[in-house]
């Protein structure tokens, strides 16, 4: 069954019933504001600008742009790419194509012009969905991508190379195109966060995006009742695979543009949200600004809120204990996942596992997970490997990459690049990616491990830890060190709190800096490594 044919059920059962609404506090009282910015509901307690949507108007959507696609000469197996901020349009338009089957190629919003070029280039993509915050990028590159024939633009002011999405969708038929679609049909490319070059394209079939939507309303239970507040990038499979659950139980989503913590307050108060996915940093944002007292928890009716679930990274048990703190009453869960699993829930760890907080959890629900050698063979129990999963929503393939799908597809497993470990209640514990274990005079170090005892400091907002060059160790330990707004801390701190590591384990470079992450939330380590490992850095190596 296509994933296609839950939204068709639902415009059927629910058609008149809200399913999507999106708010943007940050046009609030800008003047002249576009159709594409959100029309004012005088009625909103905030004032803050949104759309909404039935899943009849979704449906419909979908089908005028599949008829679009269609007519256009768009076959089943053509990839369409879309590069769109967050947006009330993002989700008819993925699922239009995938109702014309067509394959949805979504790109990263931050991805420079070459990167875009790049992308459509390897997925071979026919057309371009883009927005206005893409136009300067795509006129760049629009002339060096052949296999592109179609542009379609959604917003004013339509750029000469391109068709409005608005105009040409409003002639095309409402009702579902006969296109037969089946669960081995390619349906999406995903690309990789690209942190050893290039990214690359991860292709999903619709058995991995129907297998999605199972796994997270097993995992949160969304039922008709529940109201999700989805902030992260929709490109990504994080926030997509979460609002899947949305999908399956016919509940209402909000898709909120801005991620301050006032605004999610704000959010969650006015639109009685009950499902939260944050990412940490800004959980770290929420908890600092209540903690500076910018943030009255009273200014706010909260009681909606049940779950907070957090991924995309590894999250420090410290994080979790101040949230319990001000937030008793809330559910917490965290996924684990990557591209190529079909994002989060692999490995899940699950509300009534609180117990376990710092583990990811245990093979989510139709998935399986293994720790293996460099040889495949499964380590014995408590001992670091590398984390393996199977089950319904691994990827068919790296697209025109036989080499590296070879590499990591062994006989259905799918090994992830995480060293990991698993206790004696089998709940896996996430140690760091394979690539960033640092190897320091023969011991192996791994920087998720420092990074979750800086953070637990009081005055430290963030934390990064990197292998530099070392004539000596082959690799020492350099702490990025970001601290919280109004605190000033000095090498000498850092050095007297790193004492309780042991010796082999504590940073000899201290950095102080801001600590980048990317839309997901993952550490951009790539960029820490080529600042810091290649140049002269103001910094001190200490002796620990």
């Amino acid at each position: 069954m296509p994933i296609t044919e839950f939204l068709e059920r639902n415009a059927r059962l629910y058609g008149d019933e809200k399913c999507l609404t999106e708010i943007n506090m940050e046009v609030q009282g800008k003047k002249n504001v576009t159709w594409l910015e959100y029309e004012l509901i005088e009625n909103s307690p905030s004032g803050s600008y949104r759309r909404e949507m039935t899943w009849r108007e979704f449906d419909e959507k979908a089908n005028r742009l599949a008829n679009l696609l269609l007519k256009r000469g768009i076959k089943k197996g053509d990839k369409v790419a879309i590069l769109l901020m967050n947006c009330i349009e993002w989700l008819p338009i993925y699922f239009g194509i995938l109702k014309a089957g067509a394959v949805a190629v979504p790109l990263n919003f931050r991805y420079t012009a070459e990167e875009i070029r790049y992308c459509l280039n390897l997925s071979d993509a026919v057309a371009l969905i883009f927005g206005p915050e893409f136009t300067e990028r795509i006129e760049l590159i629009y002339q060096d991508i052949p296999a592109v024939k179609m542009f379609i633009y959604v917003g004013e002011k339509t750029p000469s190379f391109a068709e409005s999405y608005e105009r040409l969708t409003a002639v095309c038929p409402a009702e579902a195109p006969k296109v037969d679609i089946s669960d081995d049909d390619d349906a999406a490319i995903y690309y990789s966060s690209g942190t050893t070059g290039f990214p690359k394209a991860i292709l999903h079939a619709h058995r991995s995006l129907v297998s999605a939507c199972y796994t997270e309303q097993k995992h949160h239970g969304q039922t008709r009742e529940d109201n999700f507040l989805c902030i992260p990038p929709l490109y990504h499979t994080g926030a997509k695979m979460h609002w899947f659950g949305s999908l399956i139980s016919g509940s209402r989503a909000v898709l909120l543009r801005g991620v301050k913590p006032e605004w999610i307050l704000k959010t969650v108060s006015e639109e009685k949200i009950t499902i939260v996915w944050l990412l940490v940093p800004w959980a770290q944002d929420i908890l600092d600004a209540i903690e500076r007292g910018d943030i009255n928890l009273h200014d706010y009716d909260l009681s909606s809120w049940r779950l907070m679930h957090i991924g995309a990274q590894p999250v420090p048990p410290s994080l979790i204990c101040r949230w319990k703190k001000y937030f008793p009453n809330h559910l917490y869960d965290t996924n684990y996942g990557l591209s190529e699993s079909t994002g989060p829930g692999c490995v899940h760890l699950g509300v009534e596992n609180i117990h376990k907080v710092g583990a990811i959890g245990k093979p989510g629900y139709n998935w399986e997970a293994k720790i293996v050698d460099e040889d495949g063979n499964p380590v014995p129990q408590g001992e670091i490997g590398e984390l393996a999963v199977k089950g319904p929503g691994v990827m068919k393939c790296y697209y025109k990459d036989p080499k590296a799908t070879e590499e990591v597809l062994k006989d259905g497993w799918l090994l992830t690049g995480d060293m990991a470990r698993m206790d004696e209640d089998g709940f896996i514990y996430l140690v760091d990616r394979k690539k960033d274990v640092i190897i320091s005079g023969g011991e192996n170090i791994y920087p998720v491990q420092v990074e979750d005892f800086l953070r637990a400091h009081n005055g430290i907002k963030d934390a990064a830890v990197i292998g530099l060059p070392d004539r000596r160790q082959g690799e020492i330990v350099a702490a990025i060190i970001e601290t919280k707004p109004g605190i000033n801390l000095t090498e000498k701190d850092i050095i007297e709190y790193c004492r309780d590591l042991p010796r082999y384990k504590r940073p000899r470079k201290i950095i102080f800096d801001k600590v980048p992450r990317n839309p997901t939330g993952k550490i951009e380590k790539p960029l820490l490594r080529a600042k810091y490992g290649a140049t002269q850095i103001v910094a001190t190596q200490t002796q620990l």
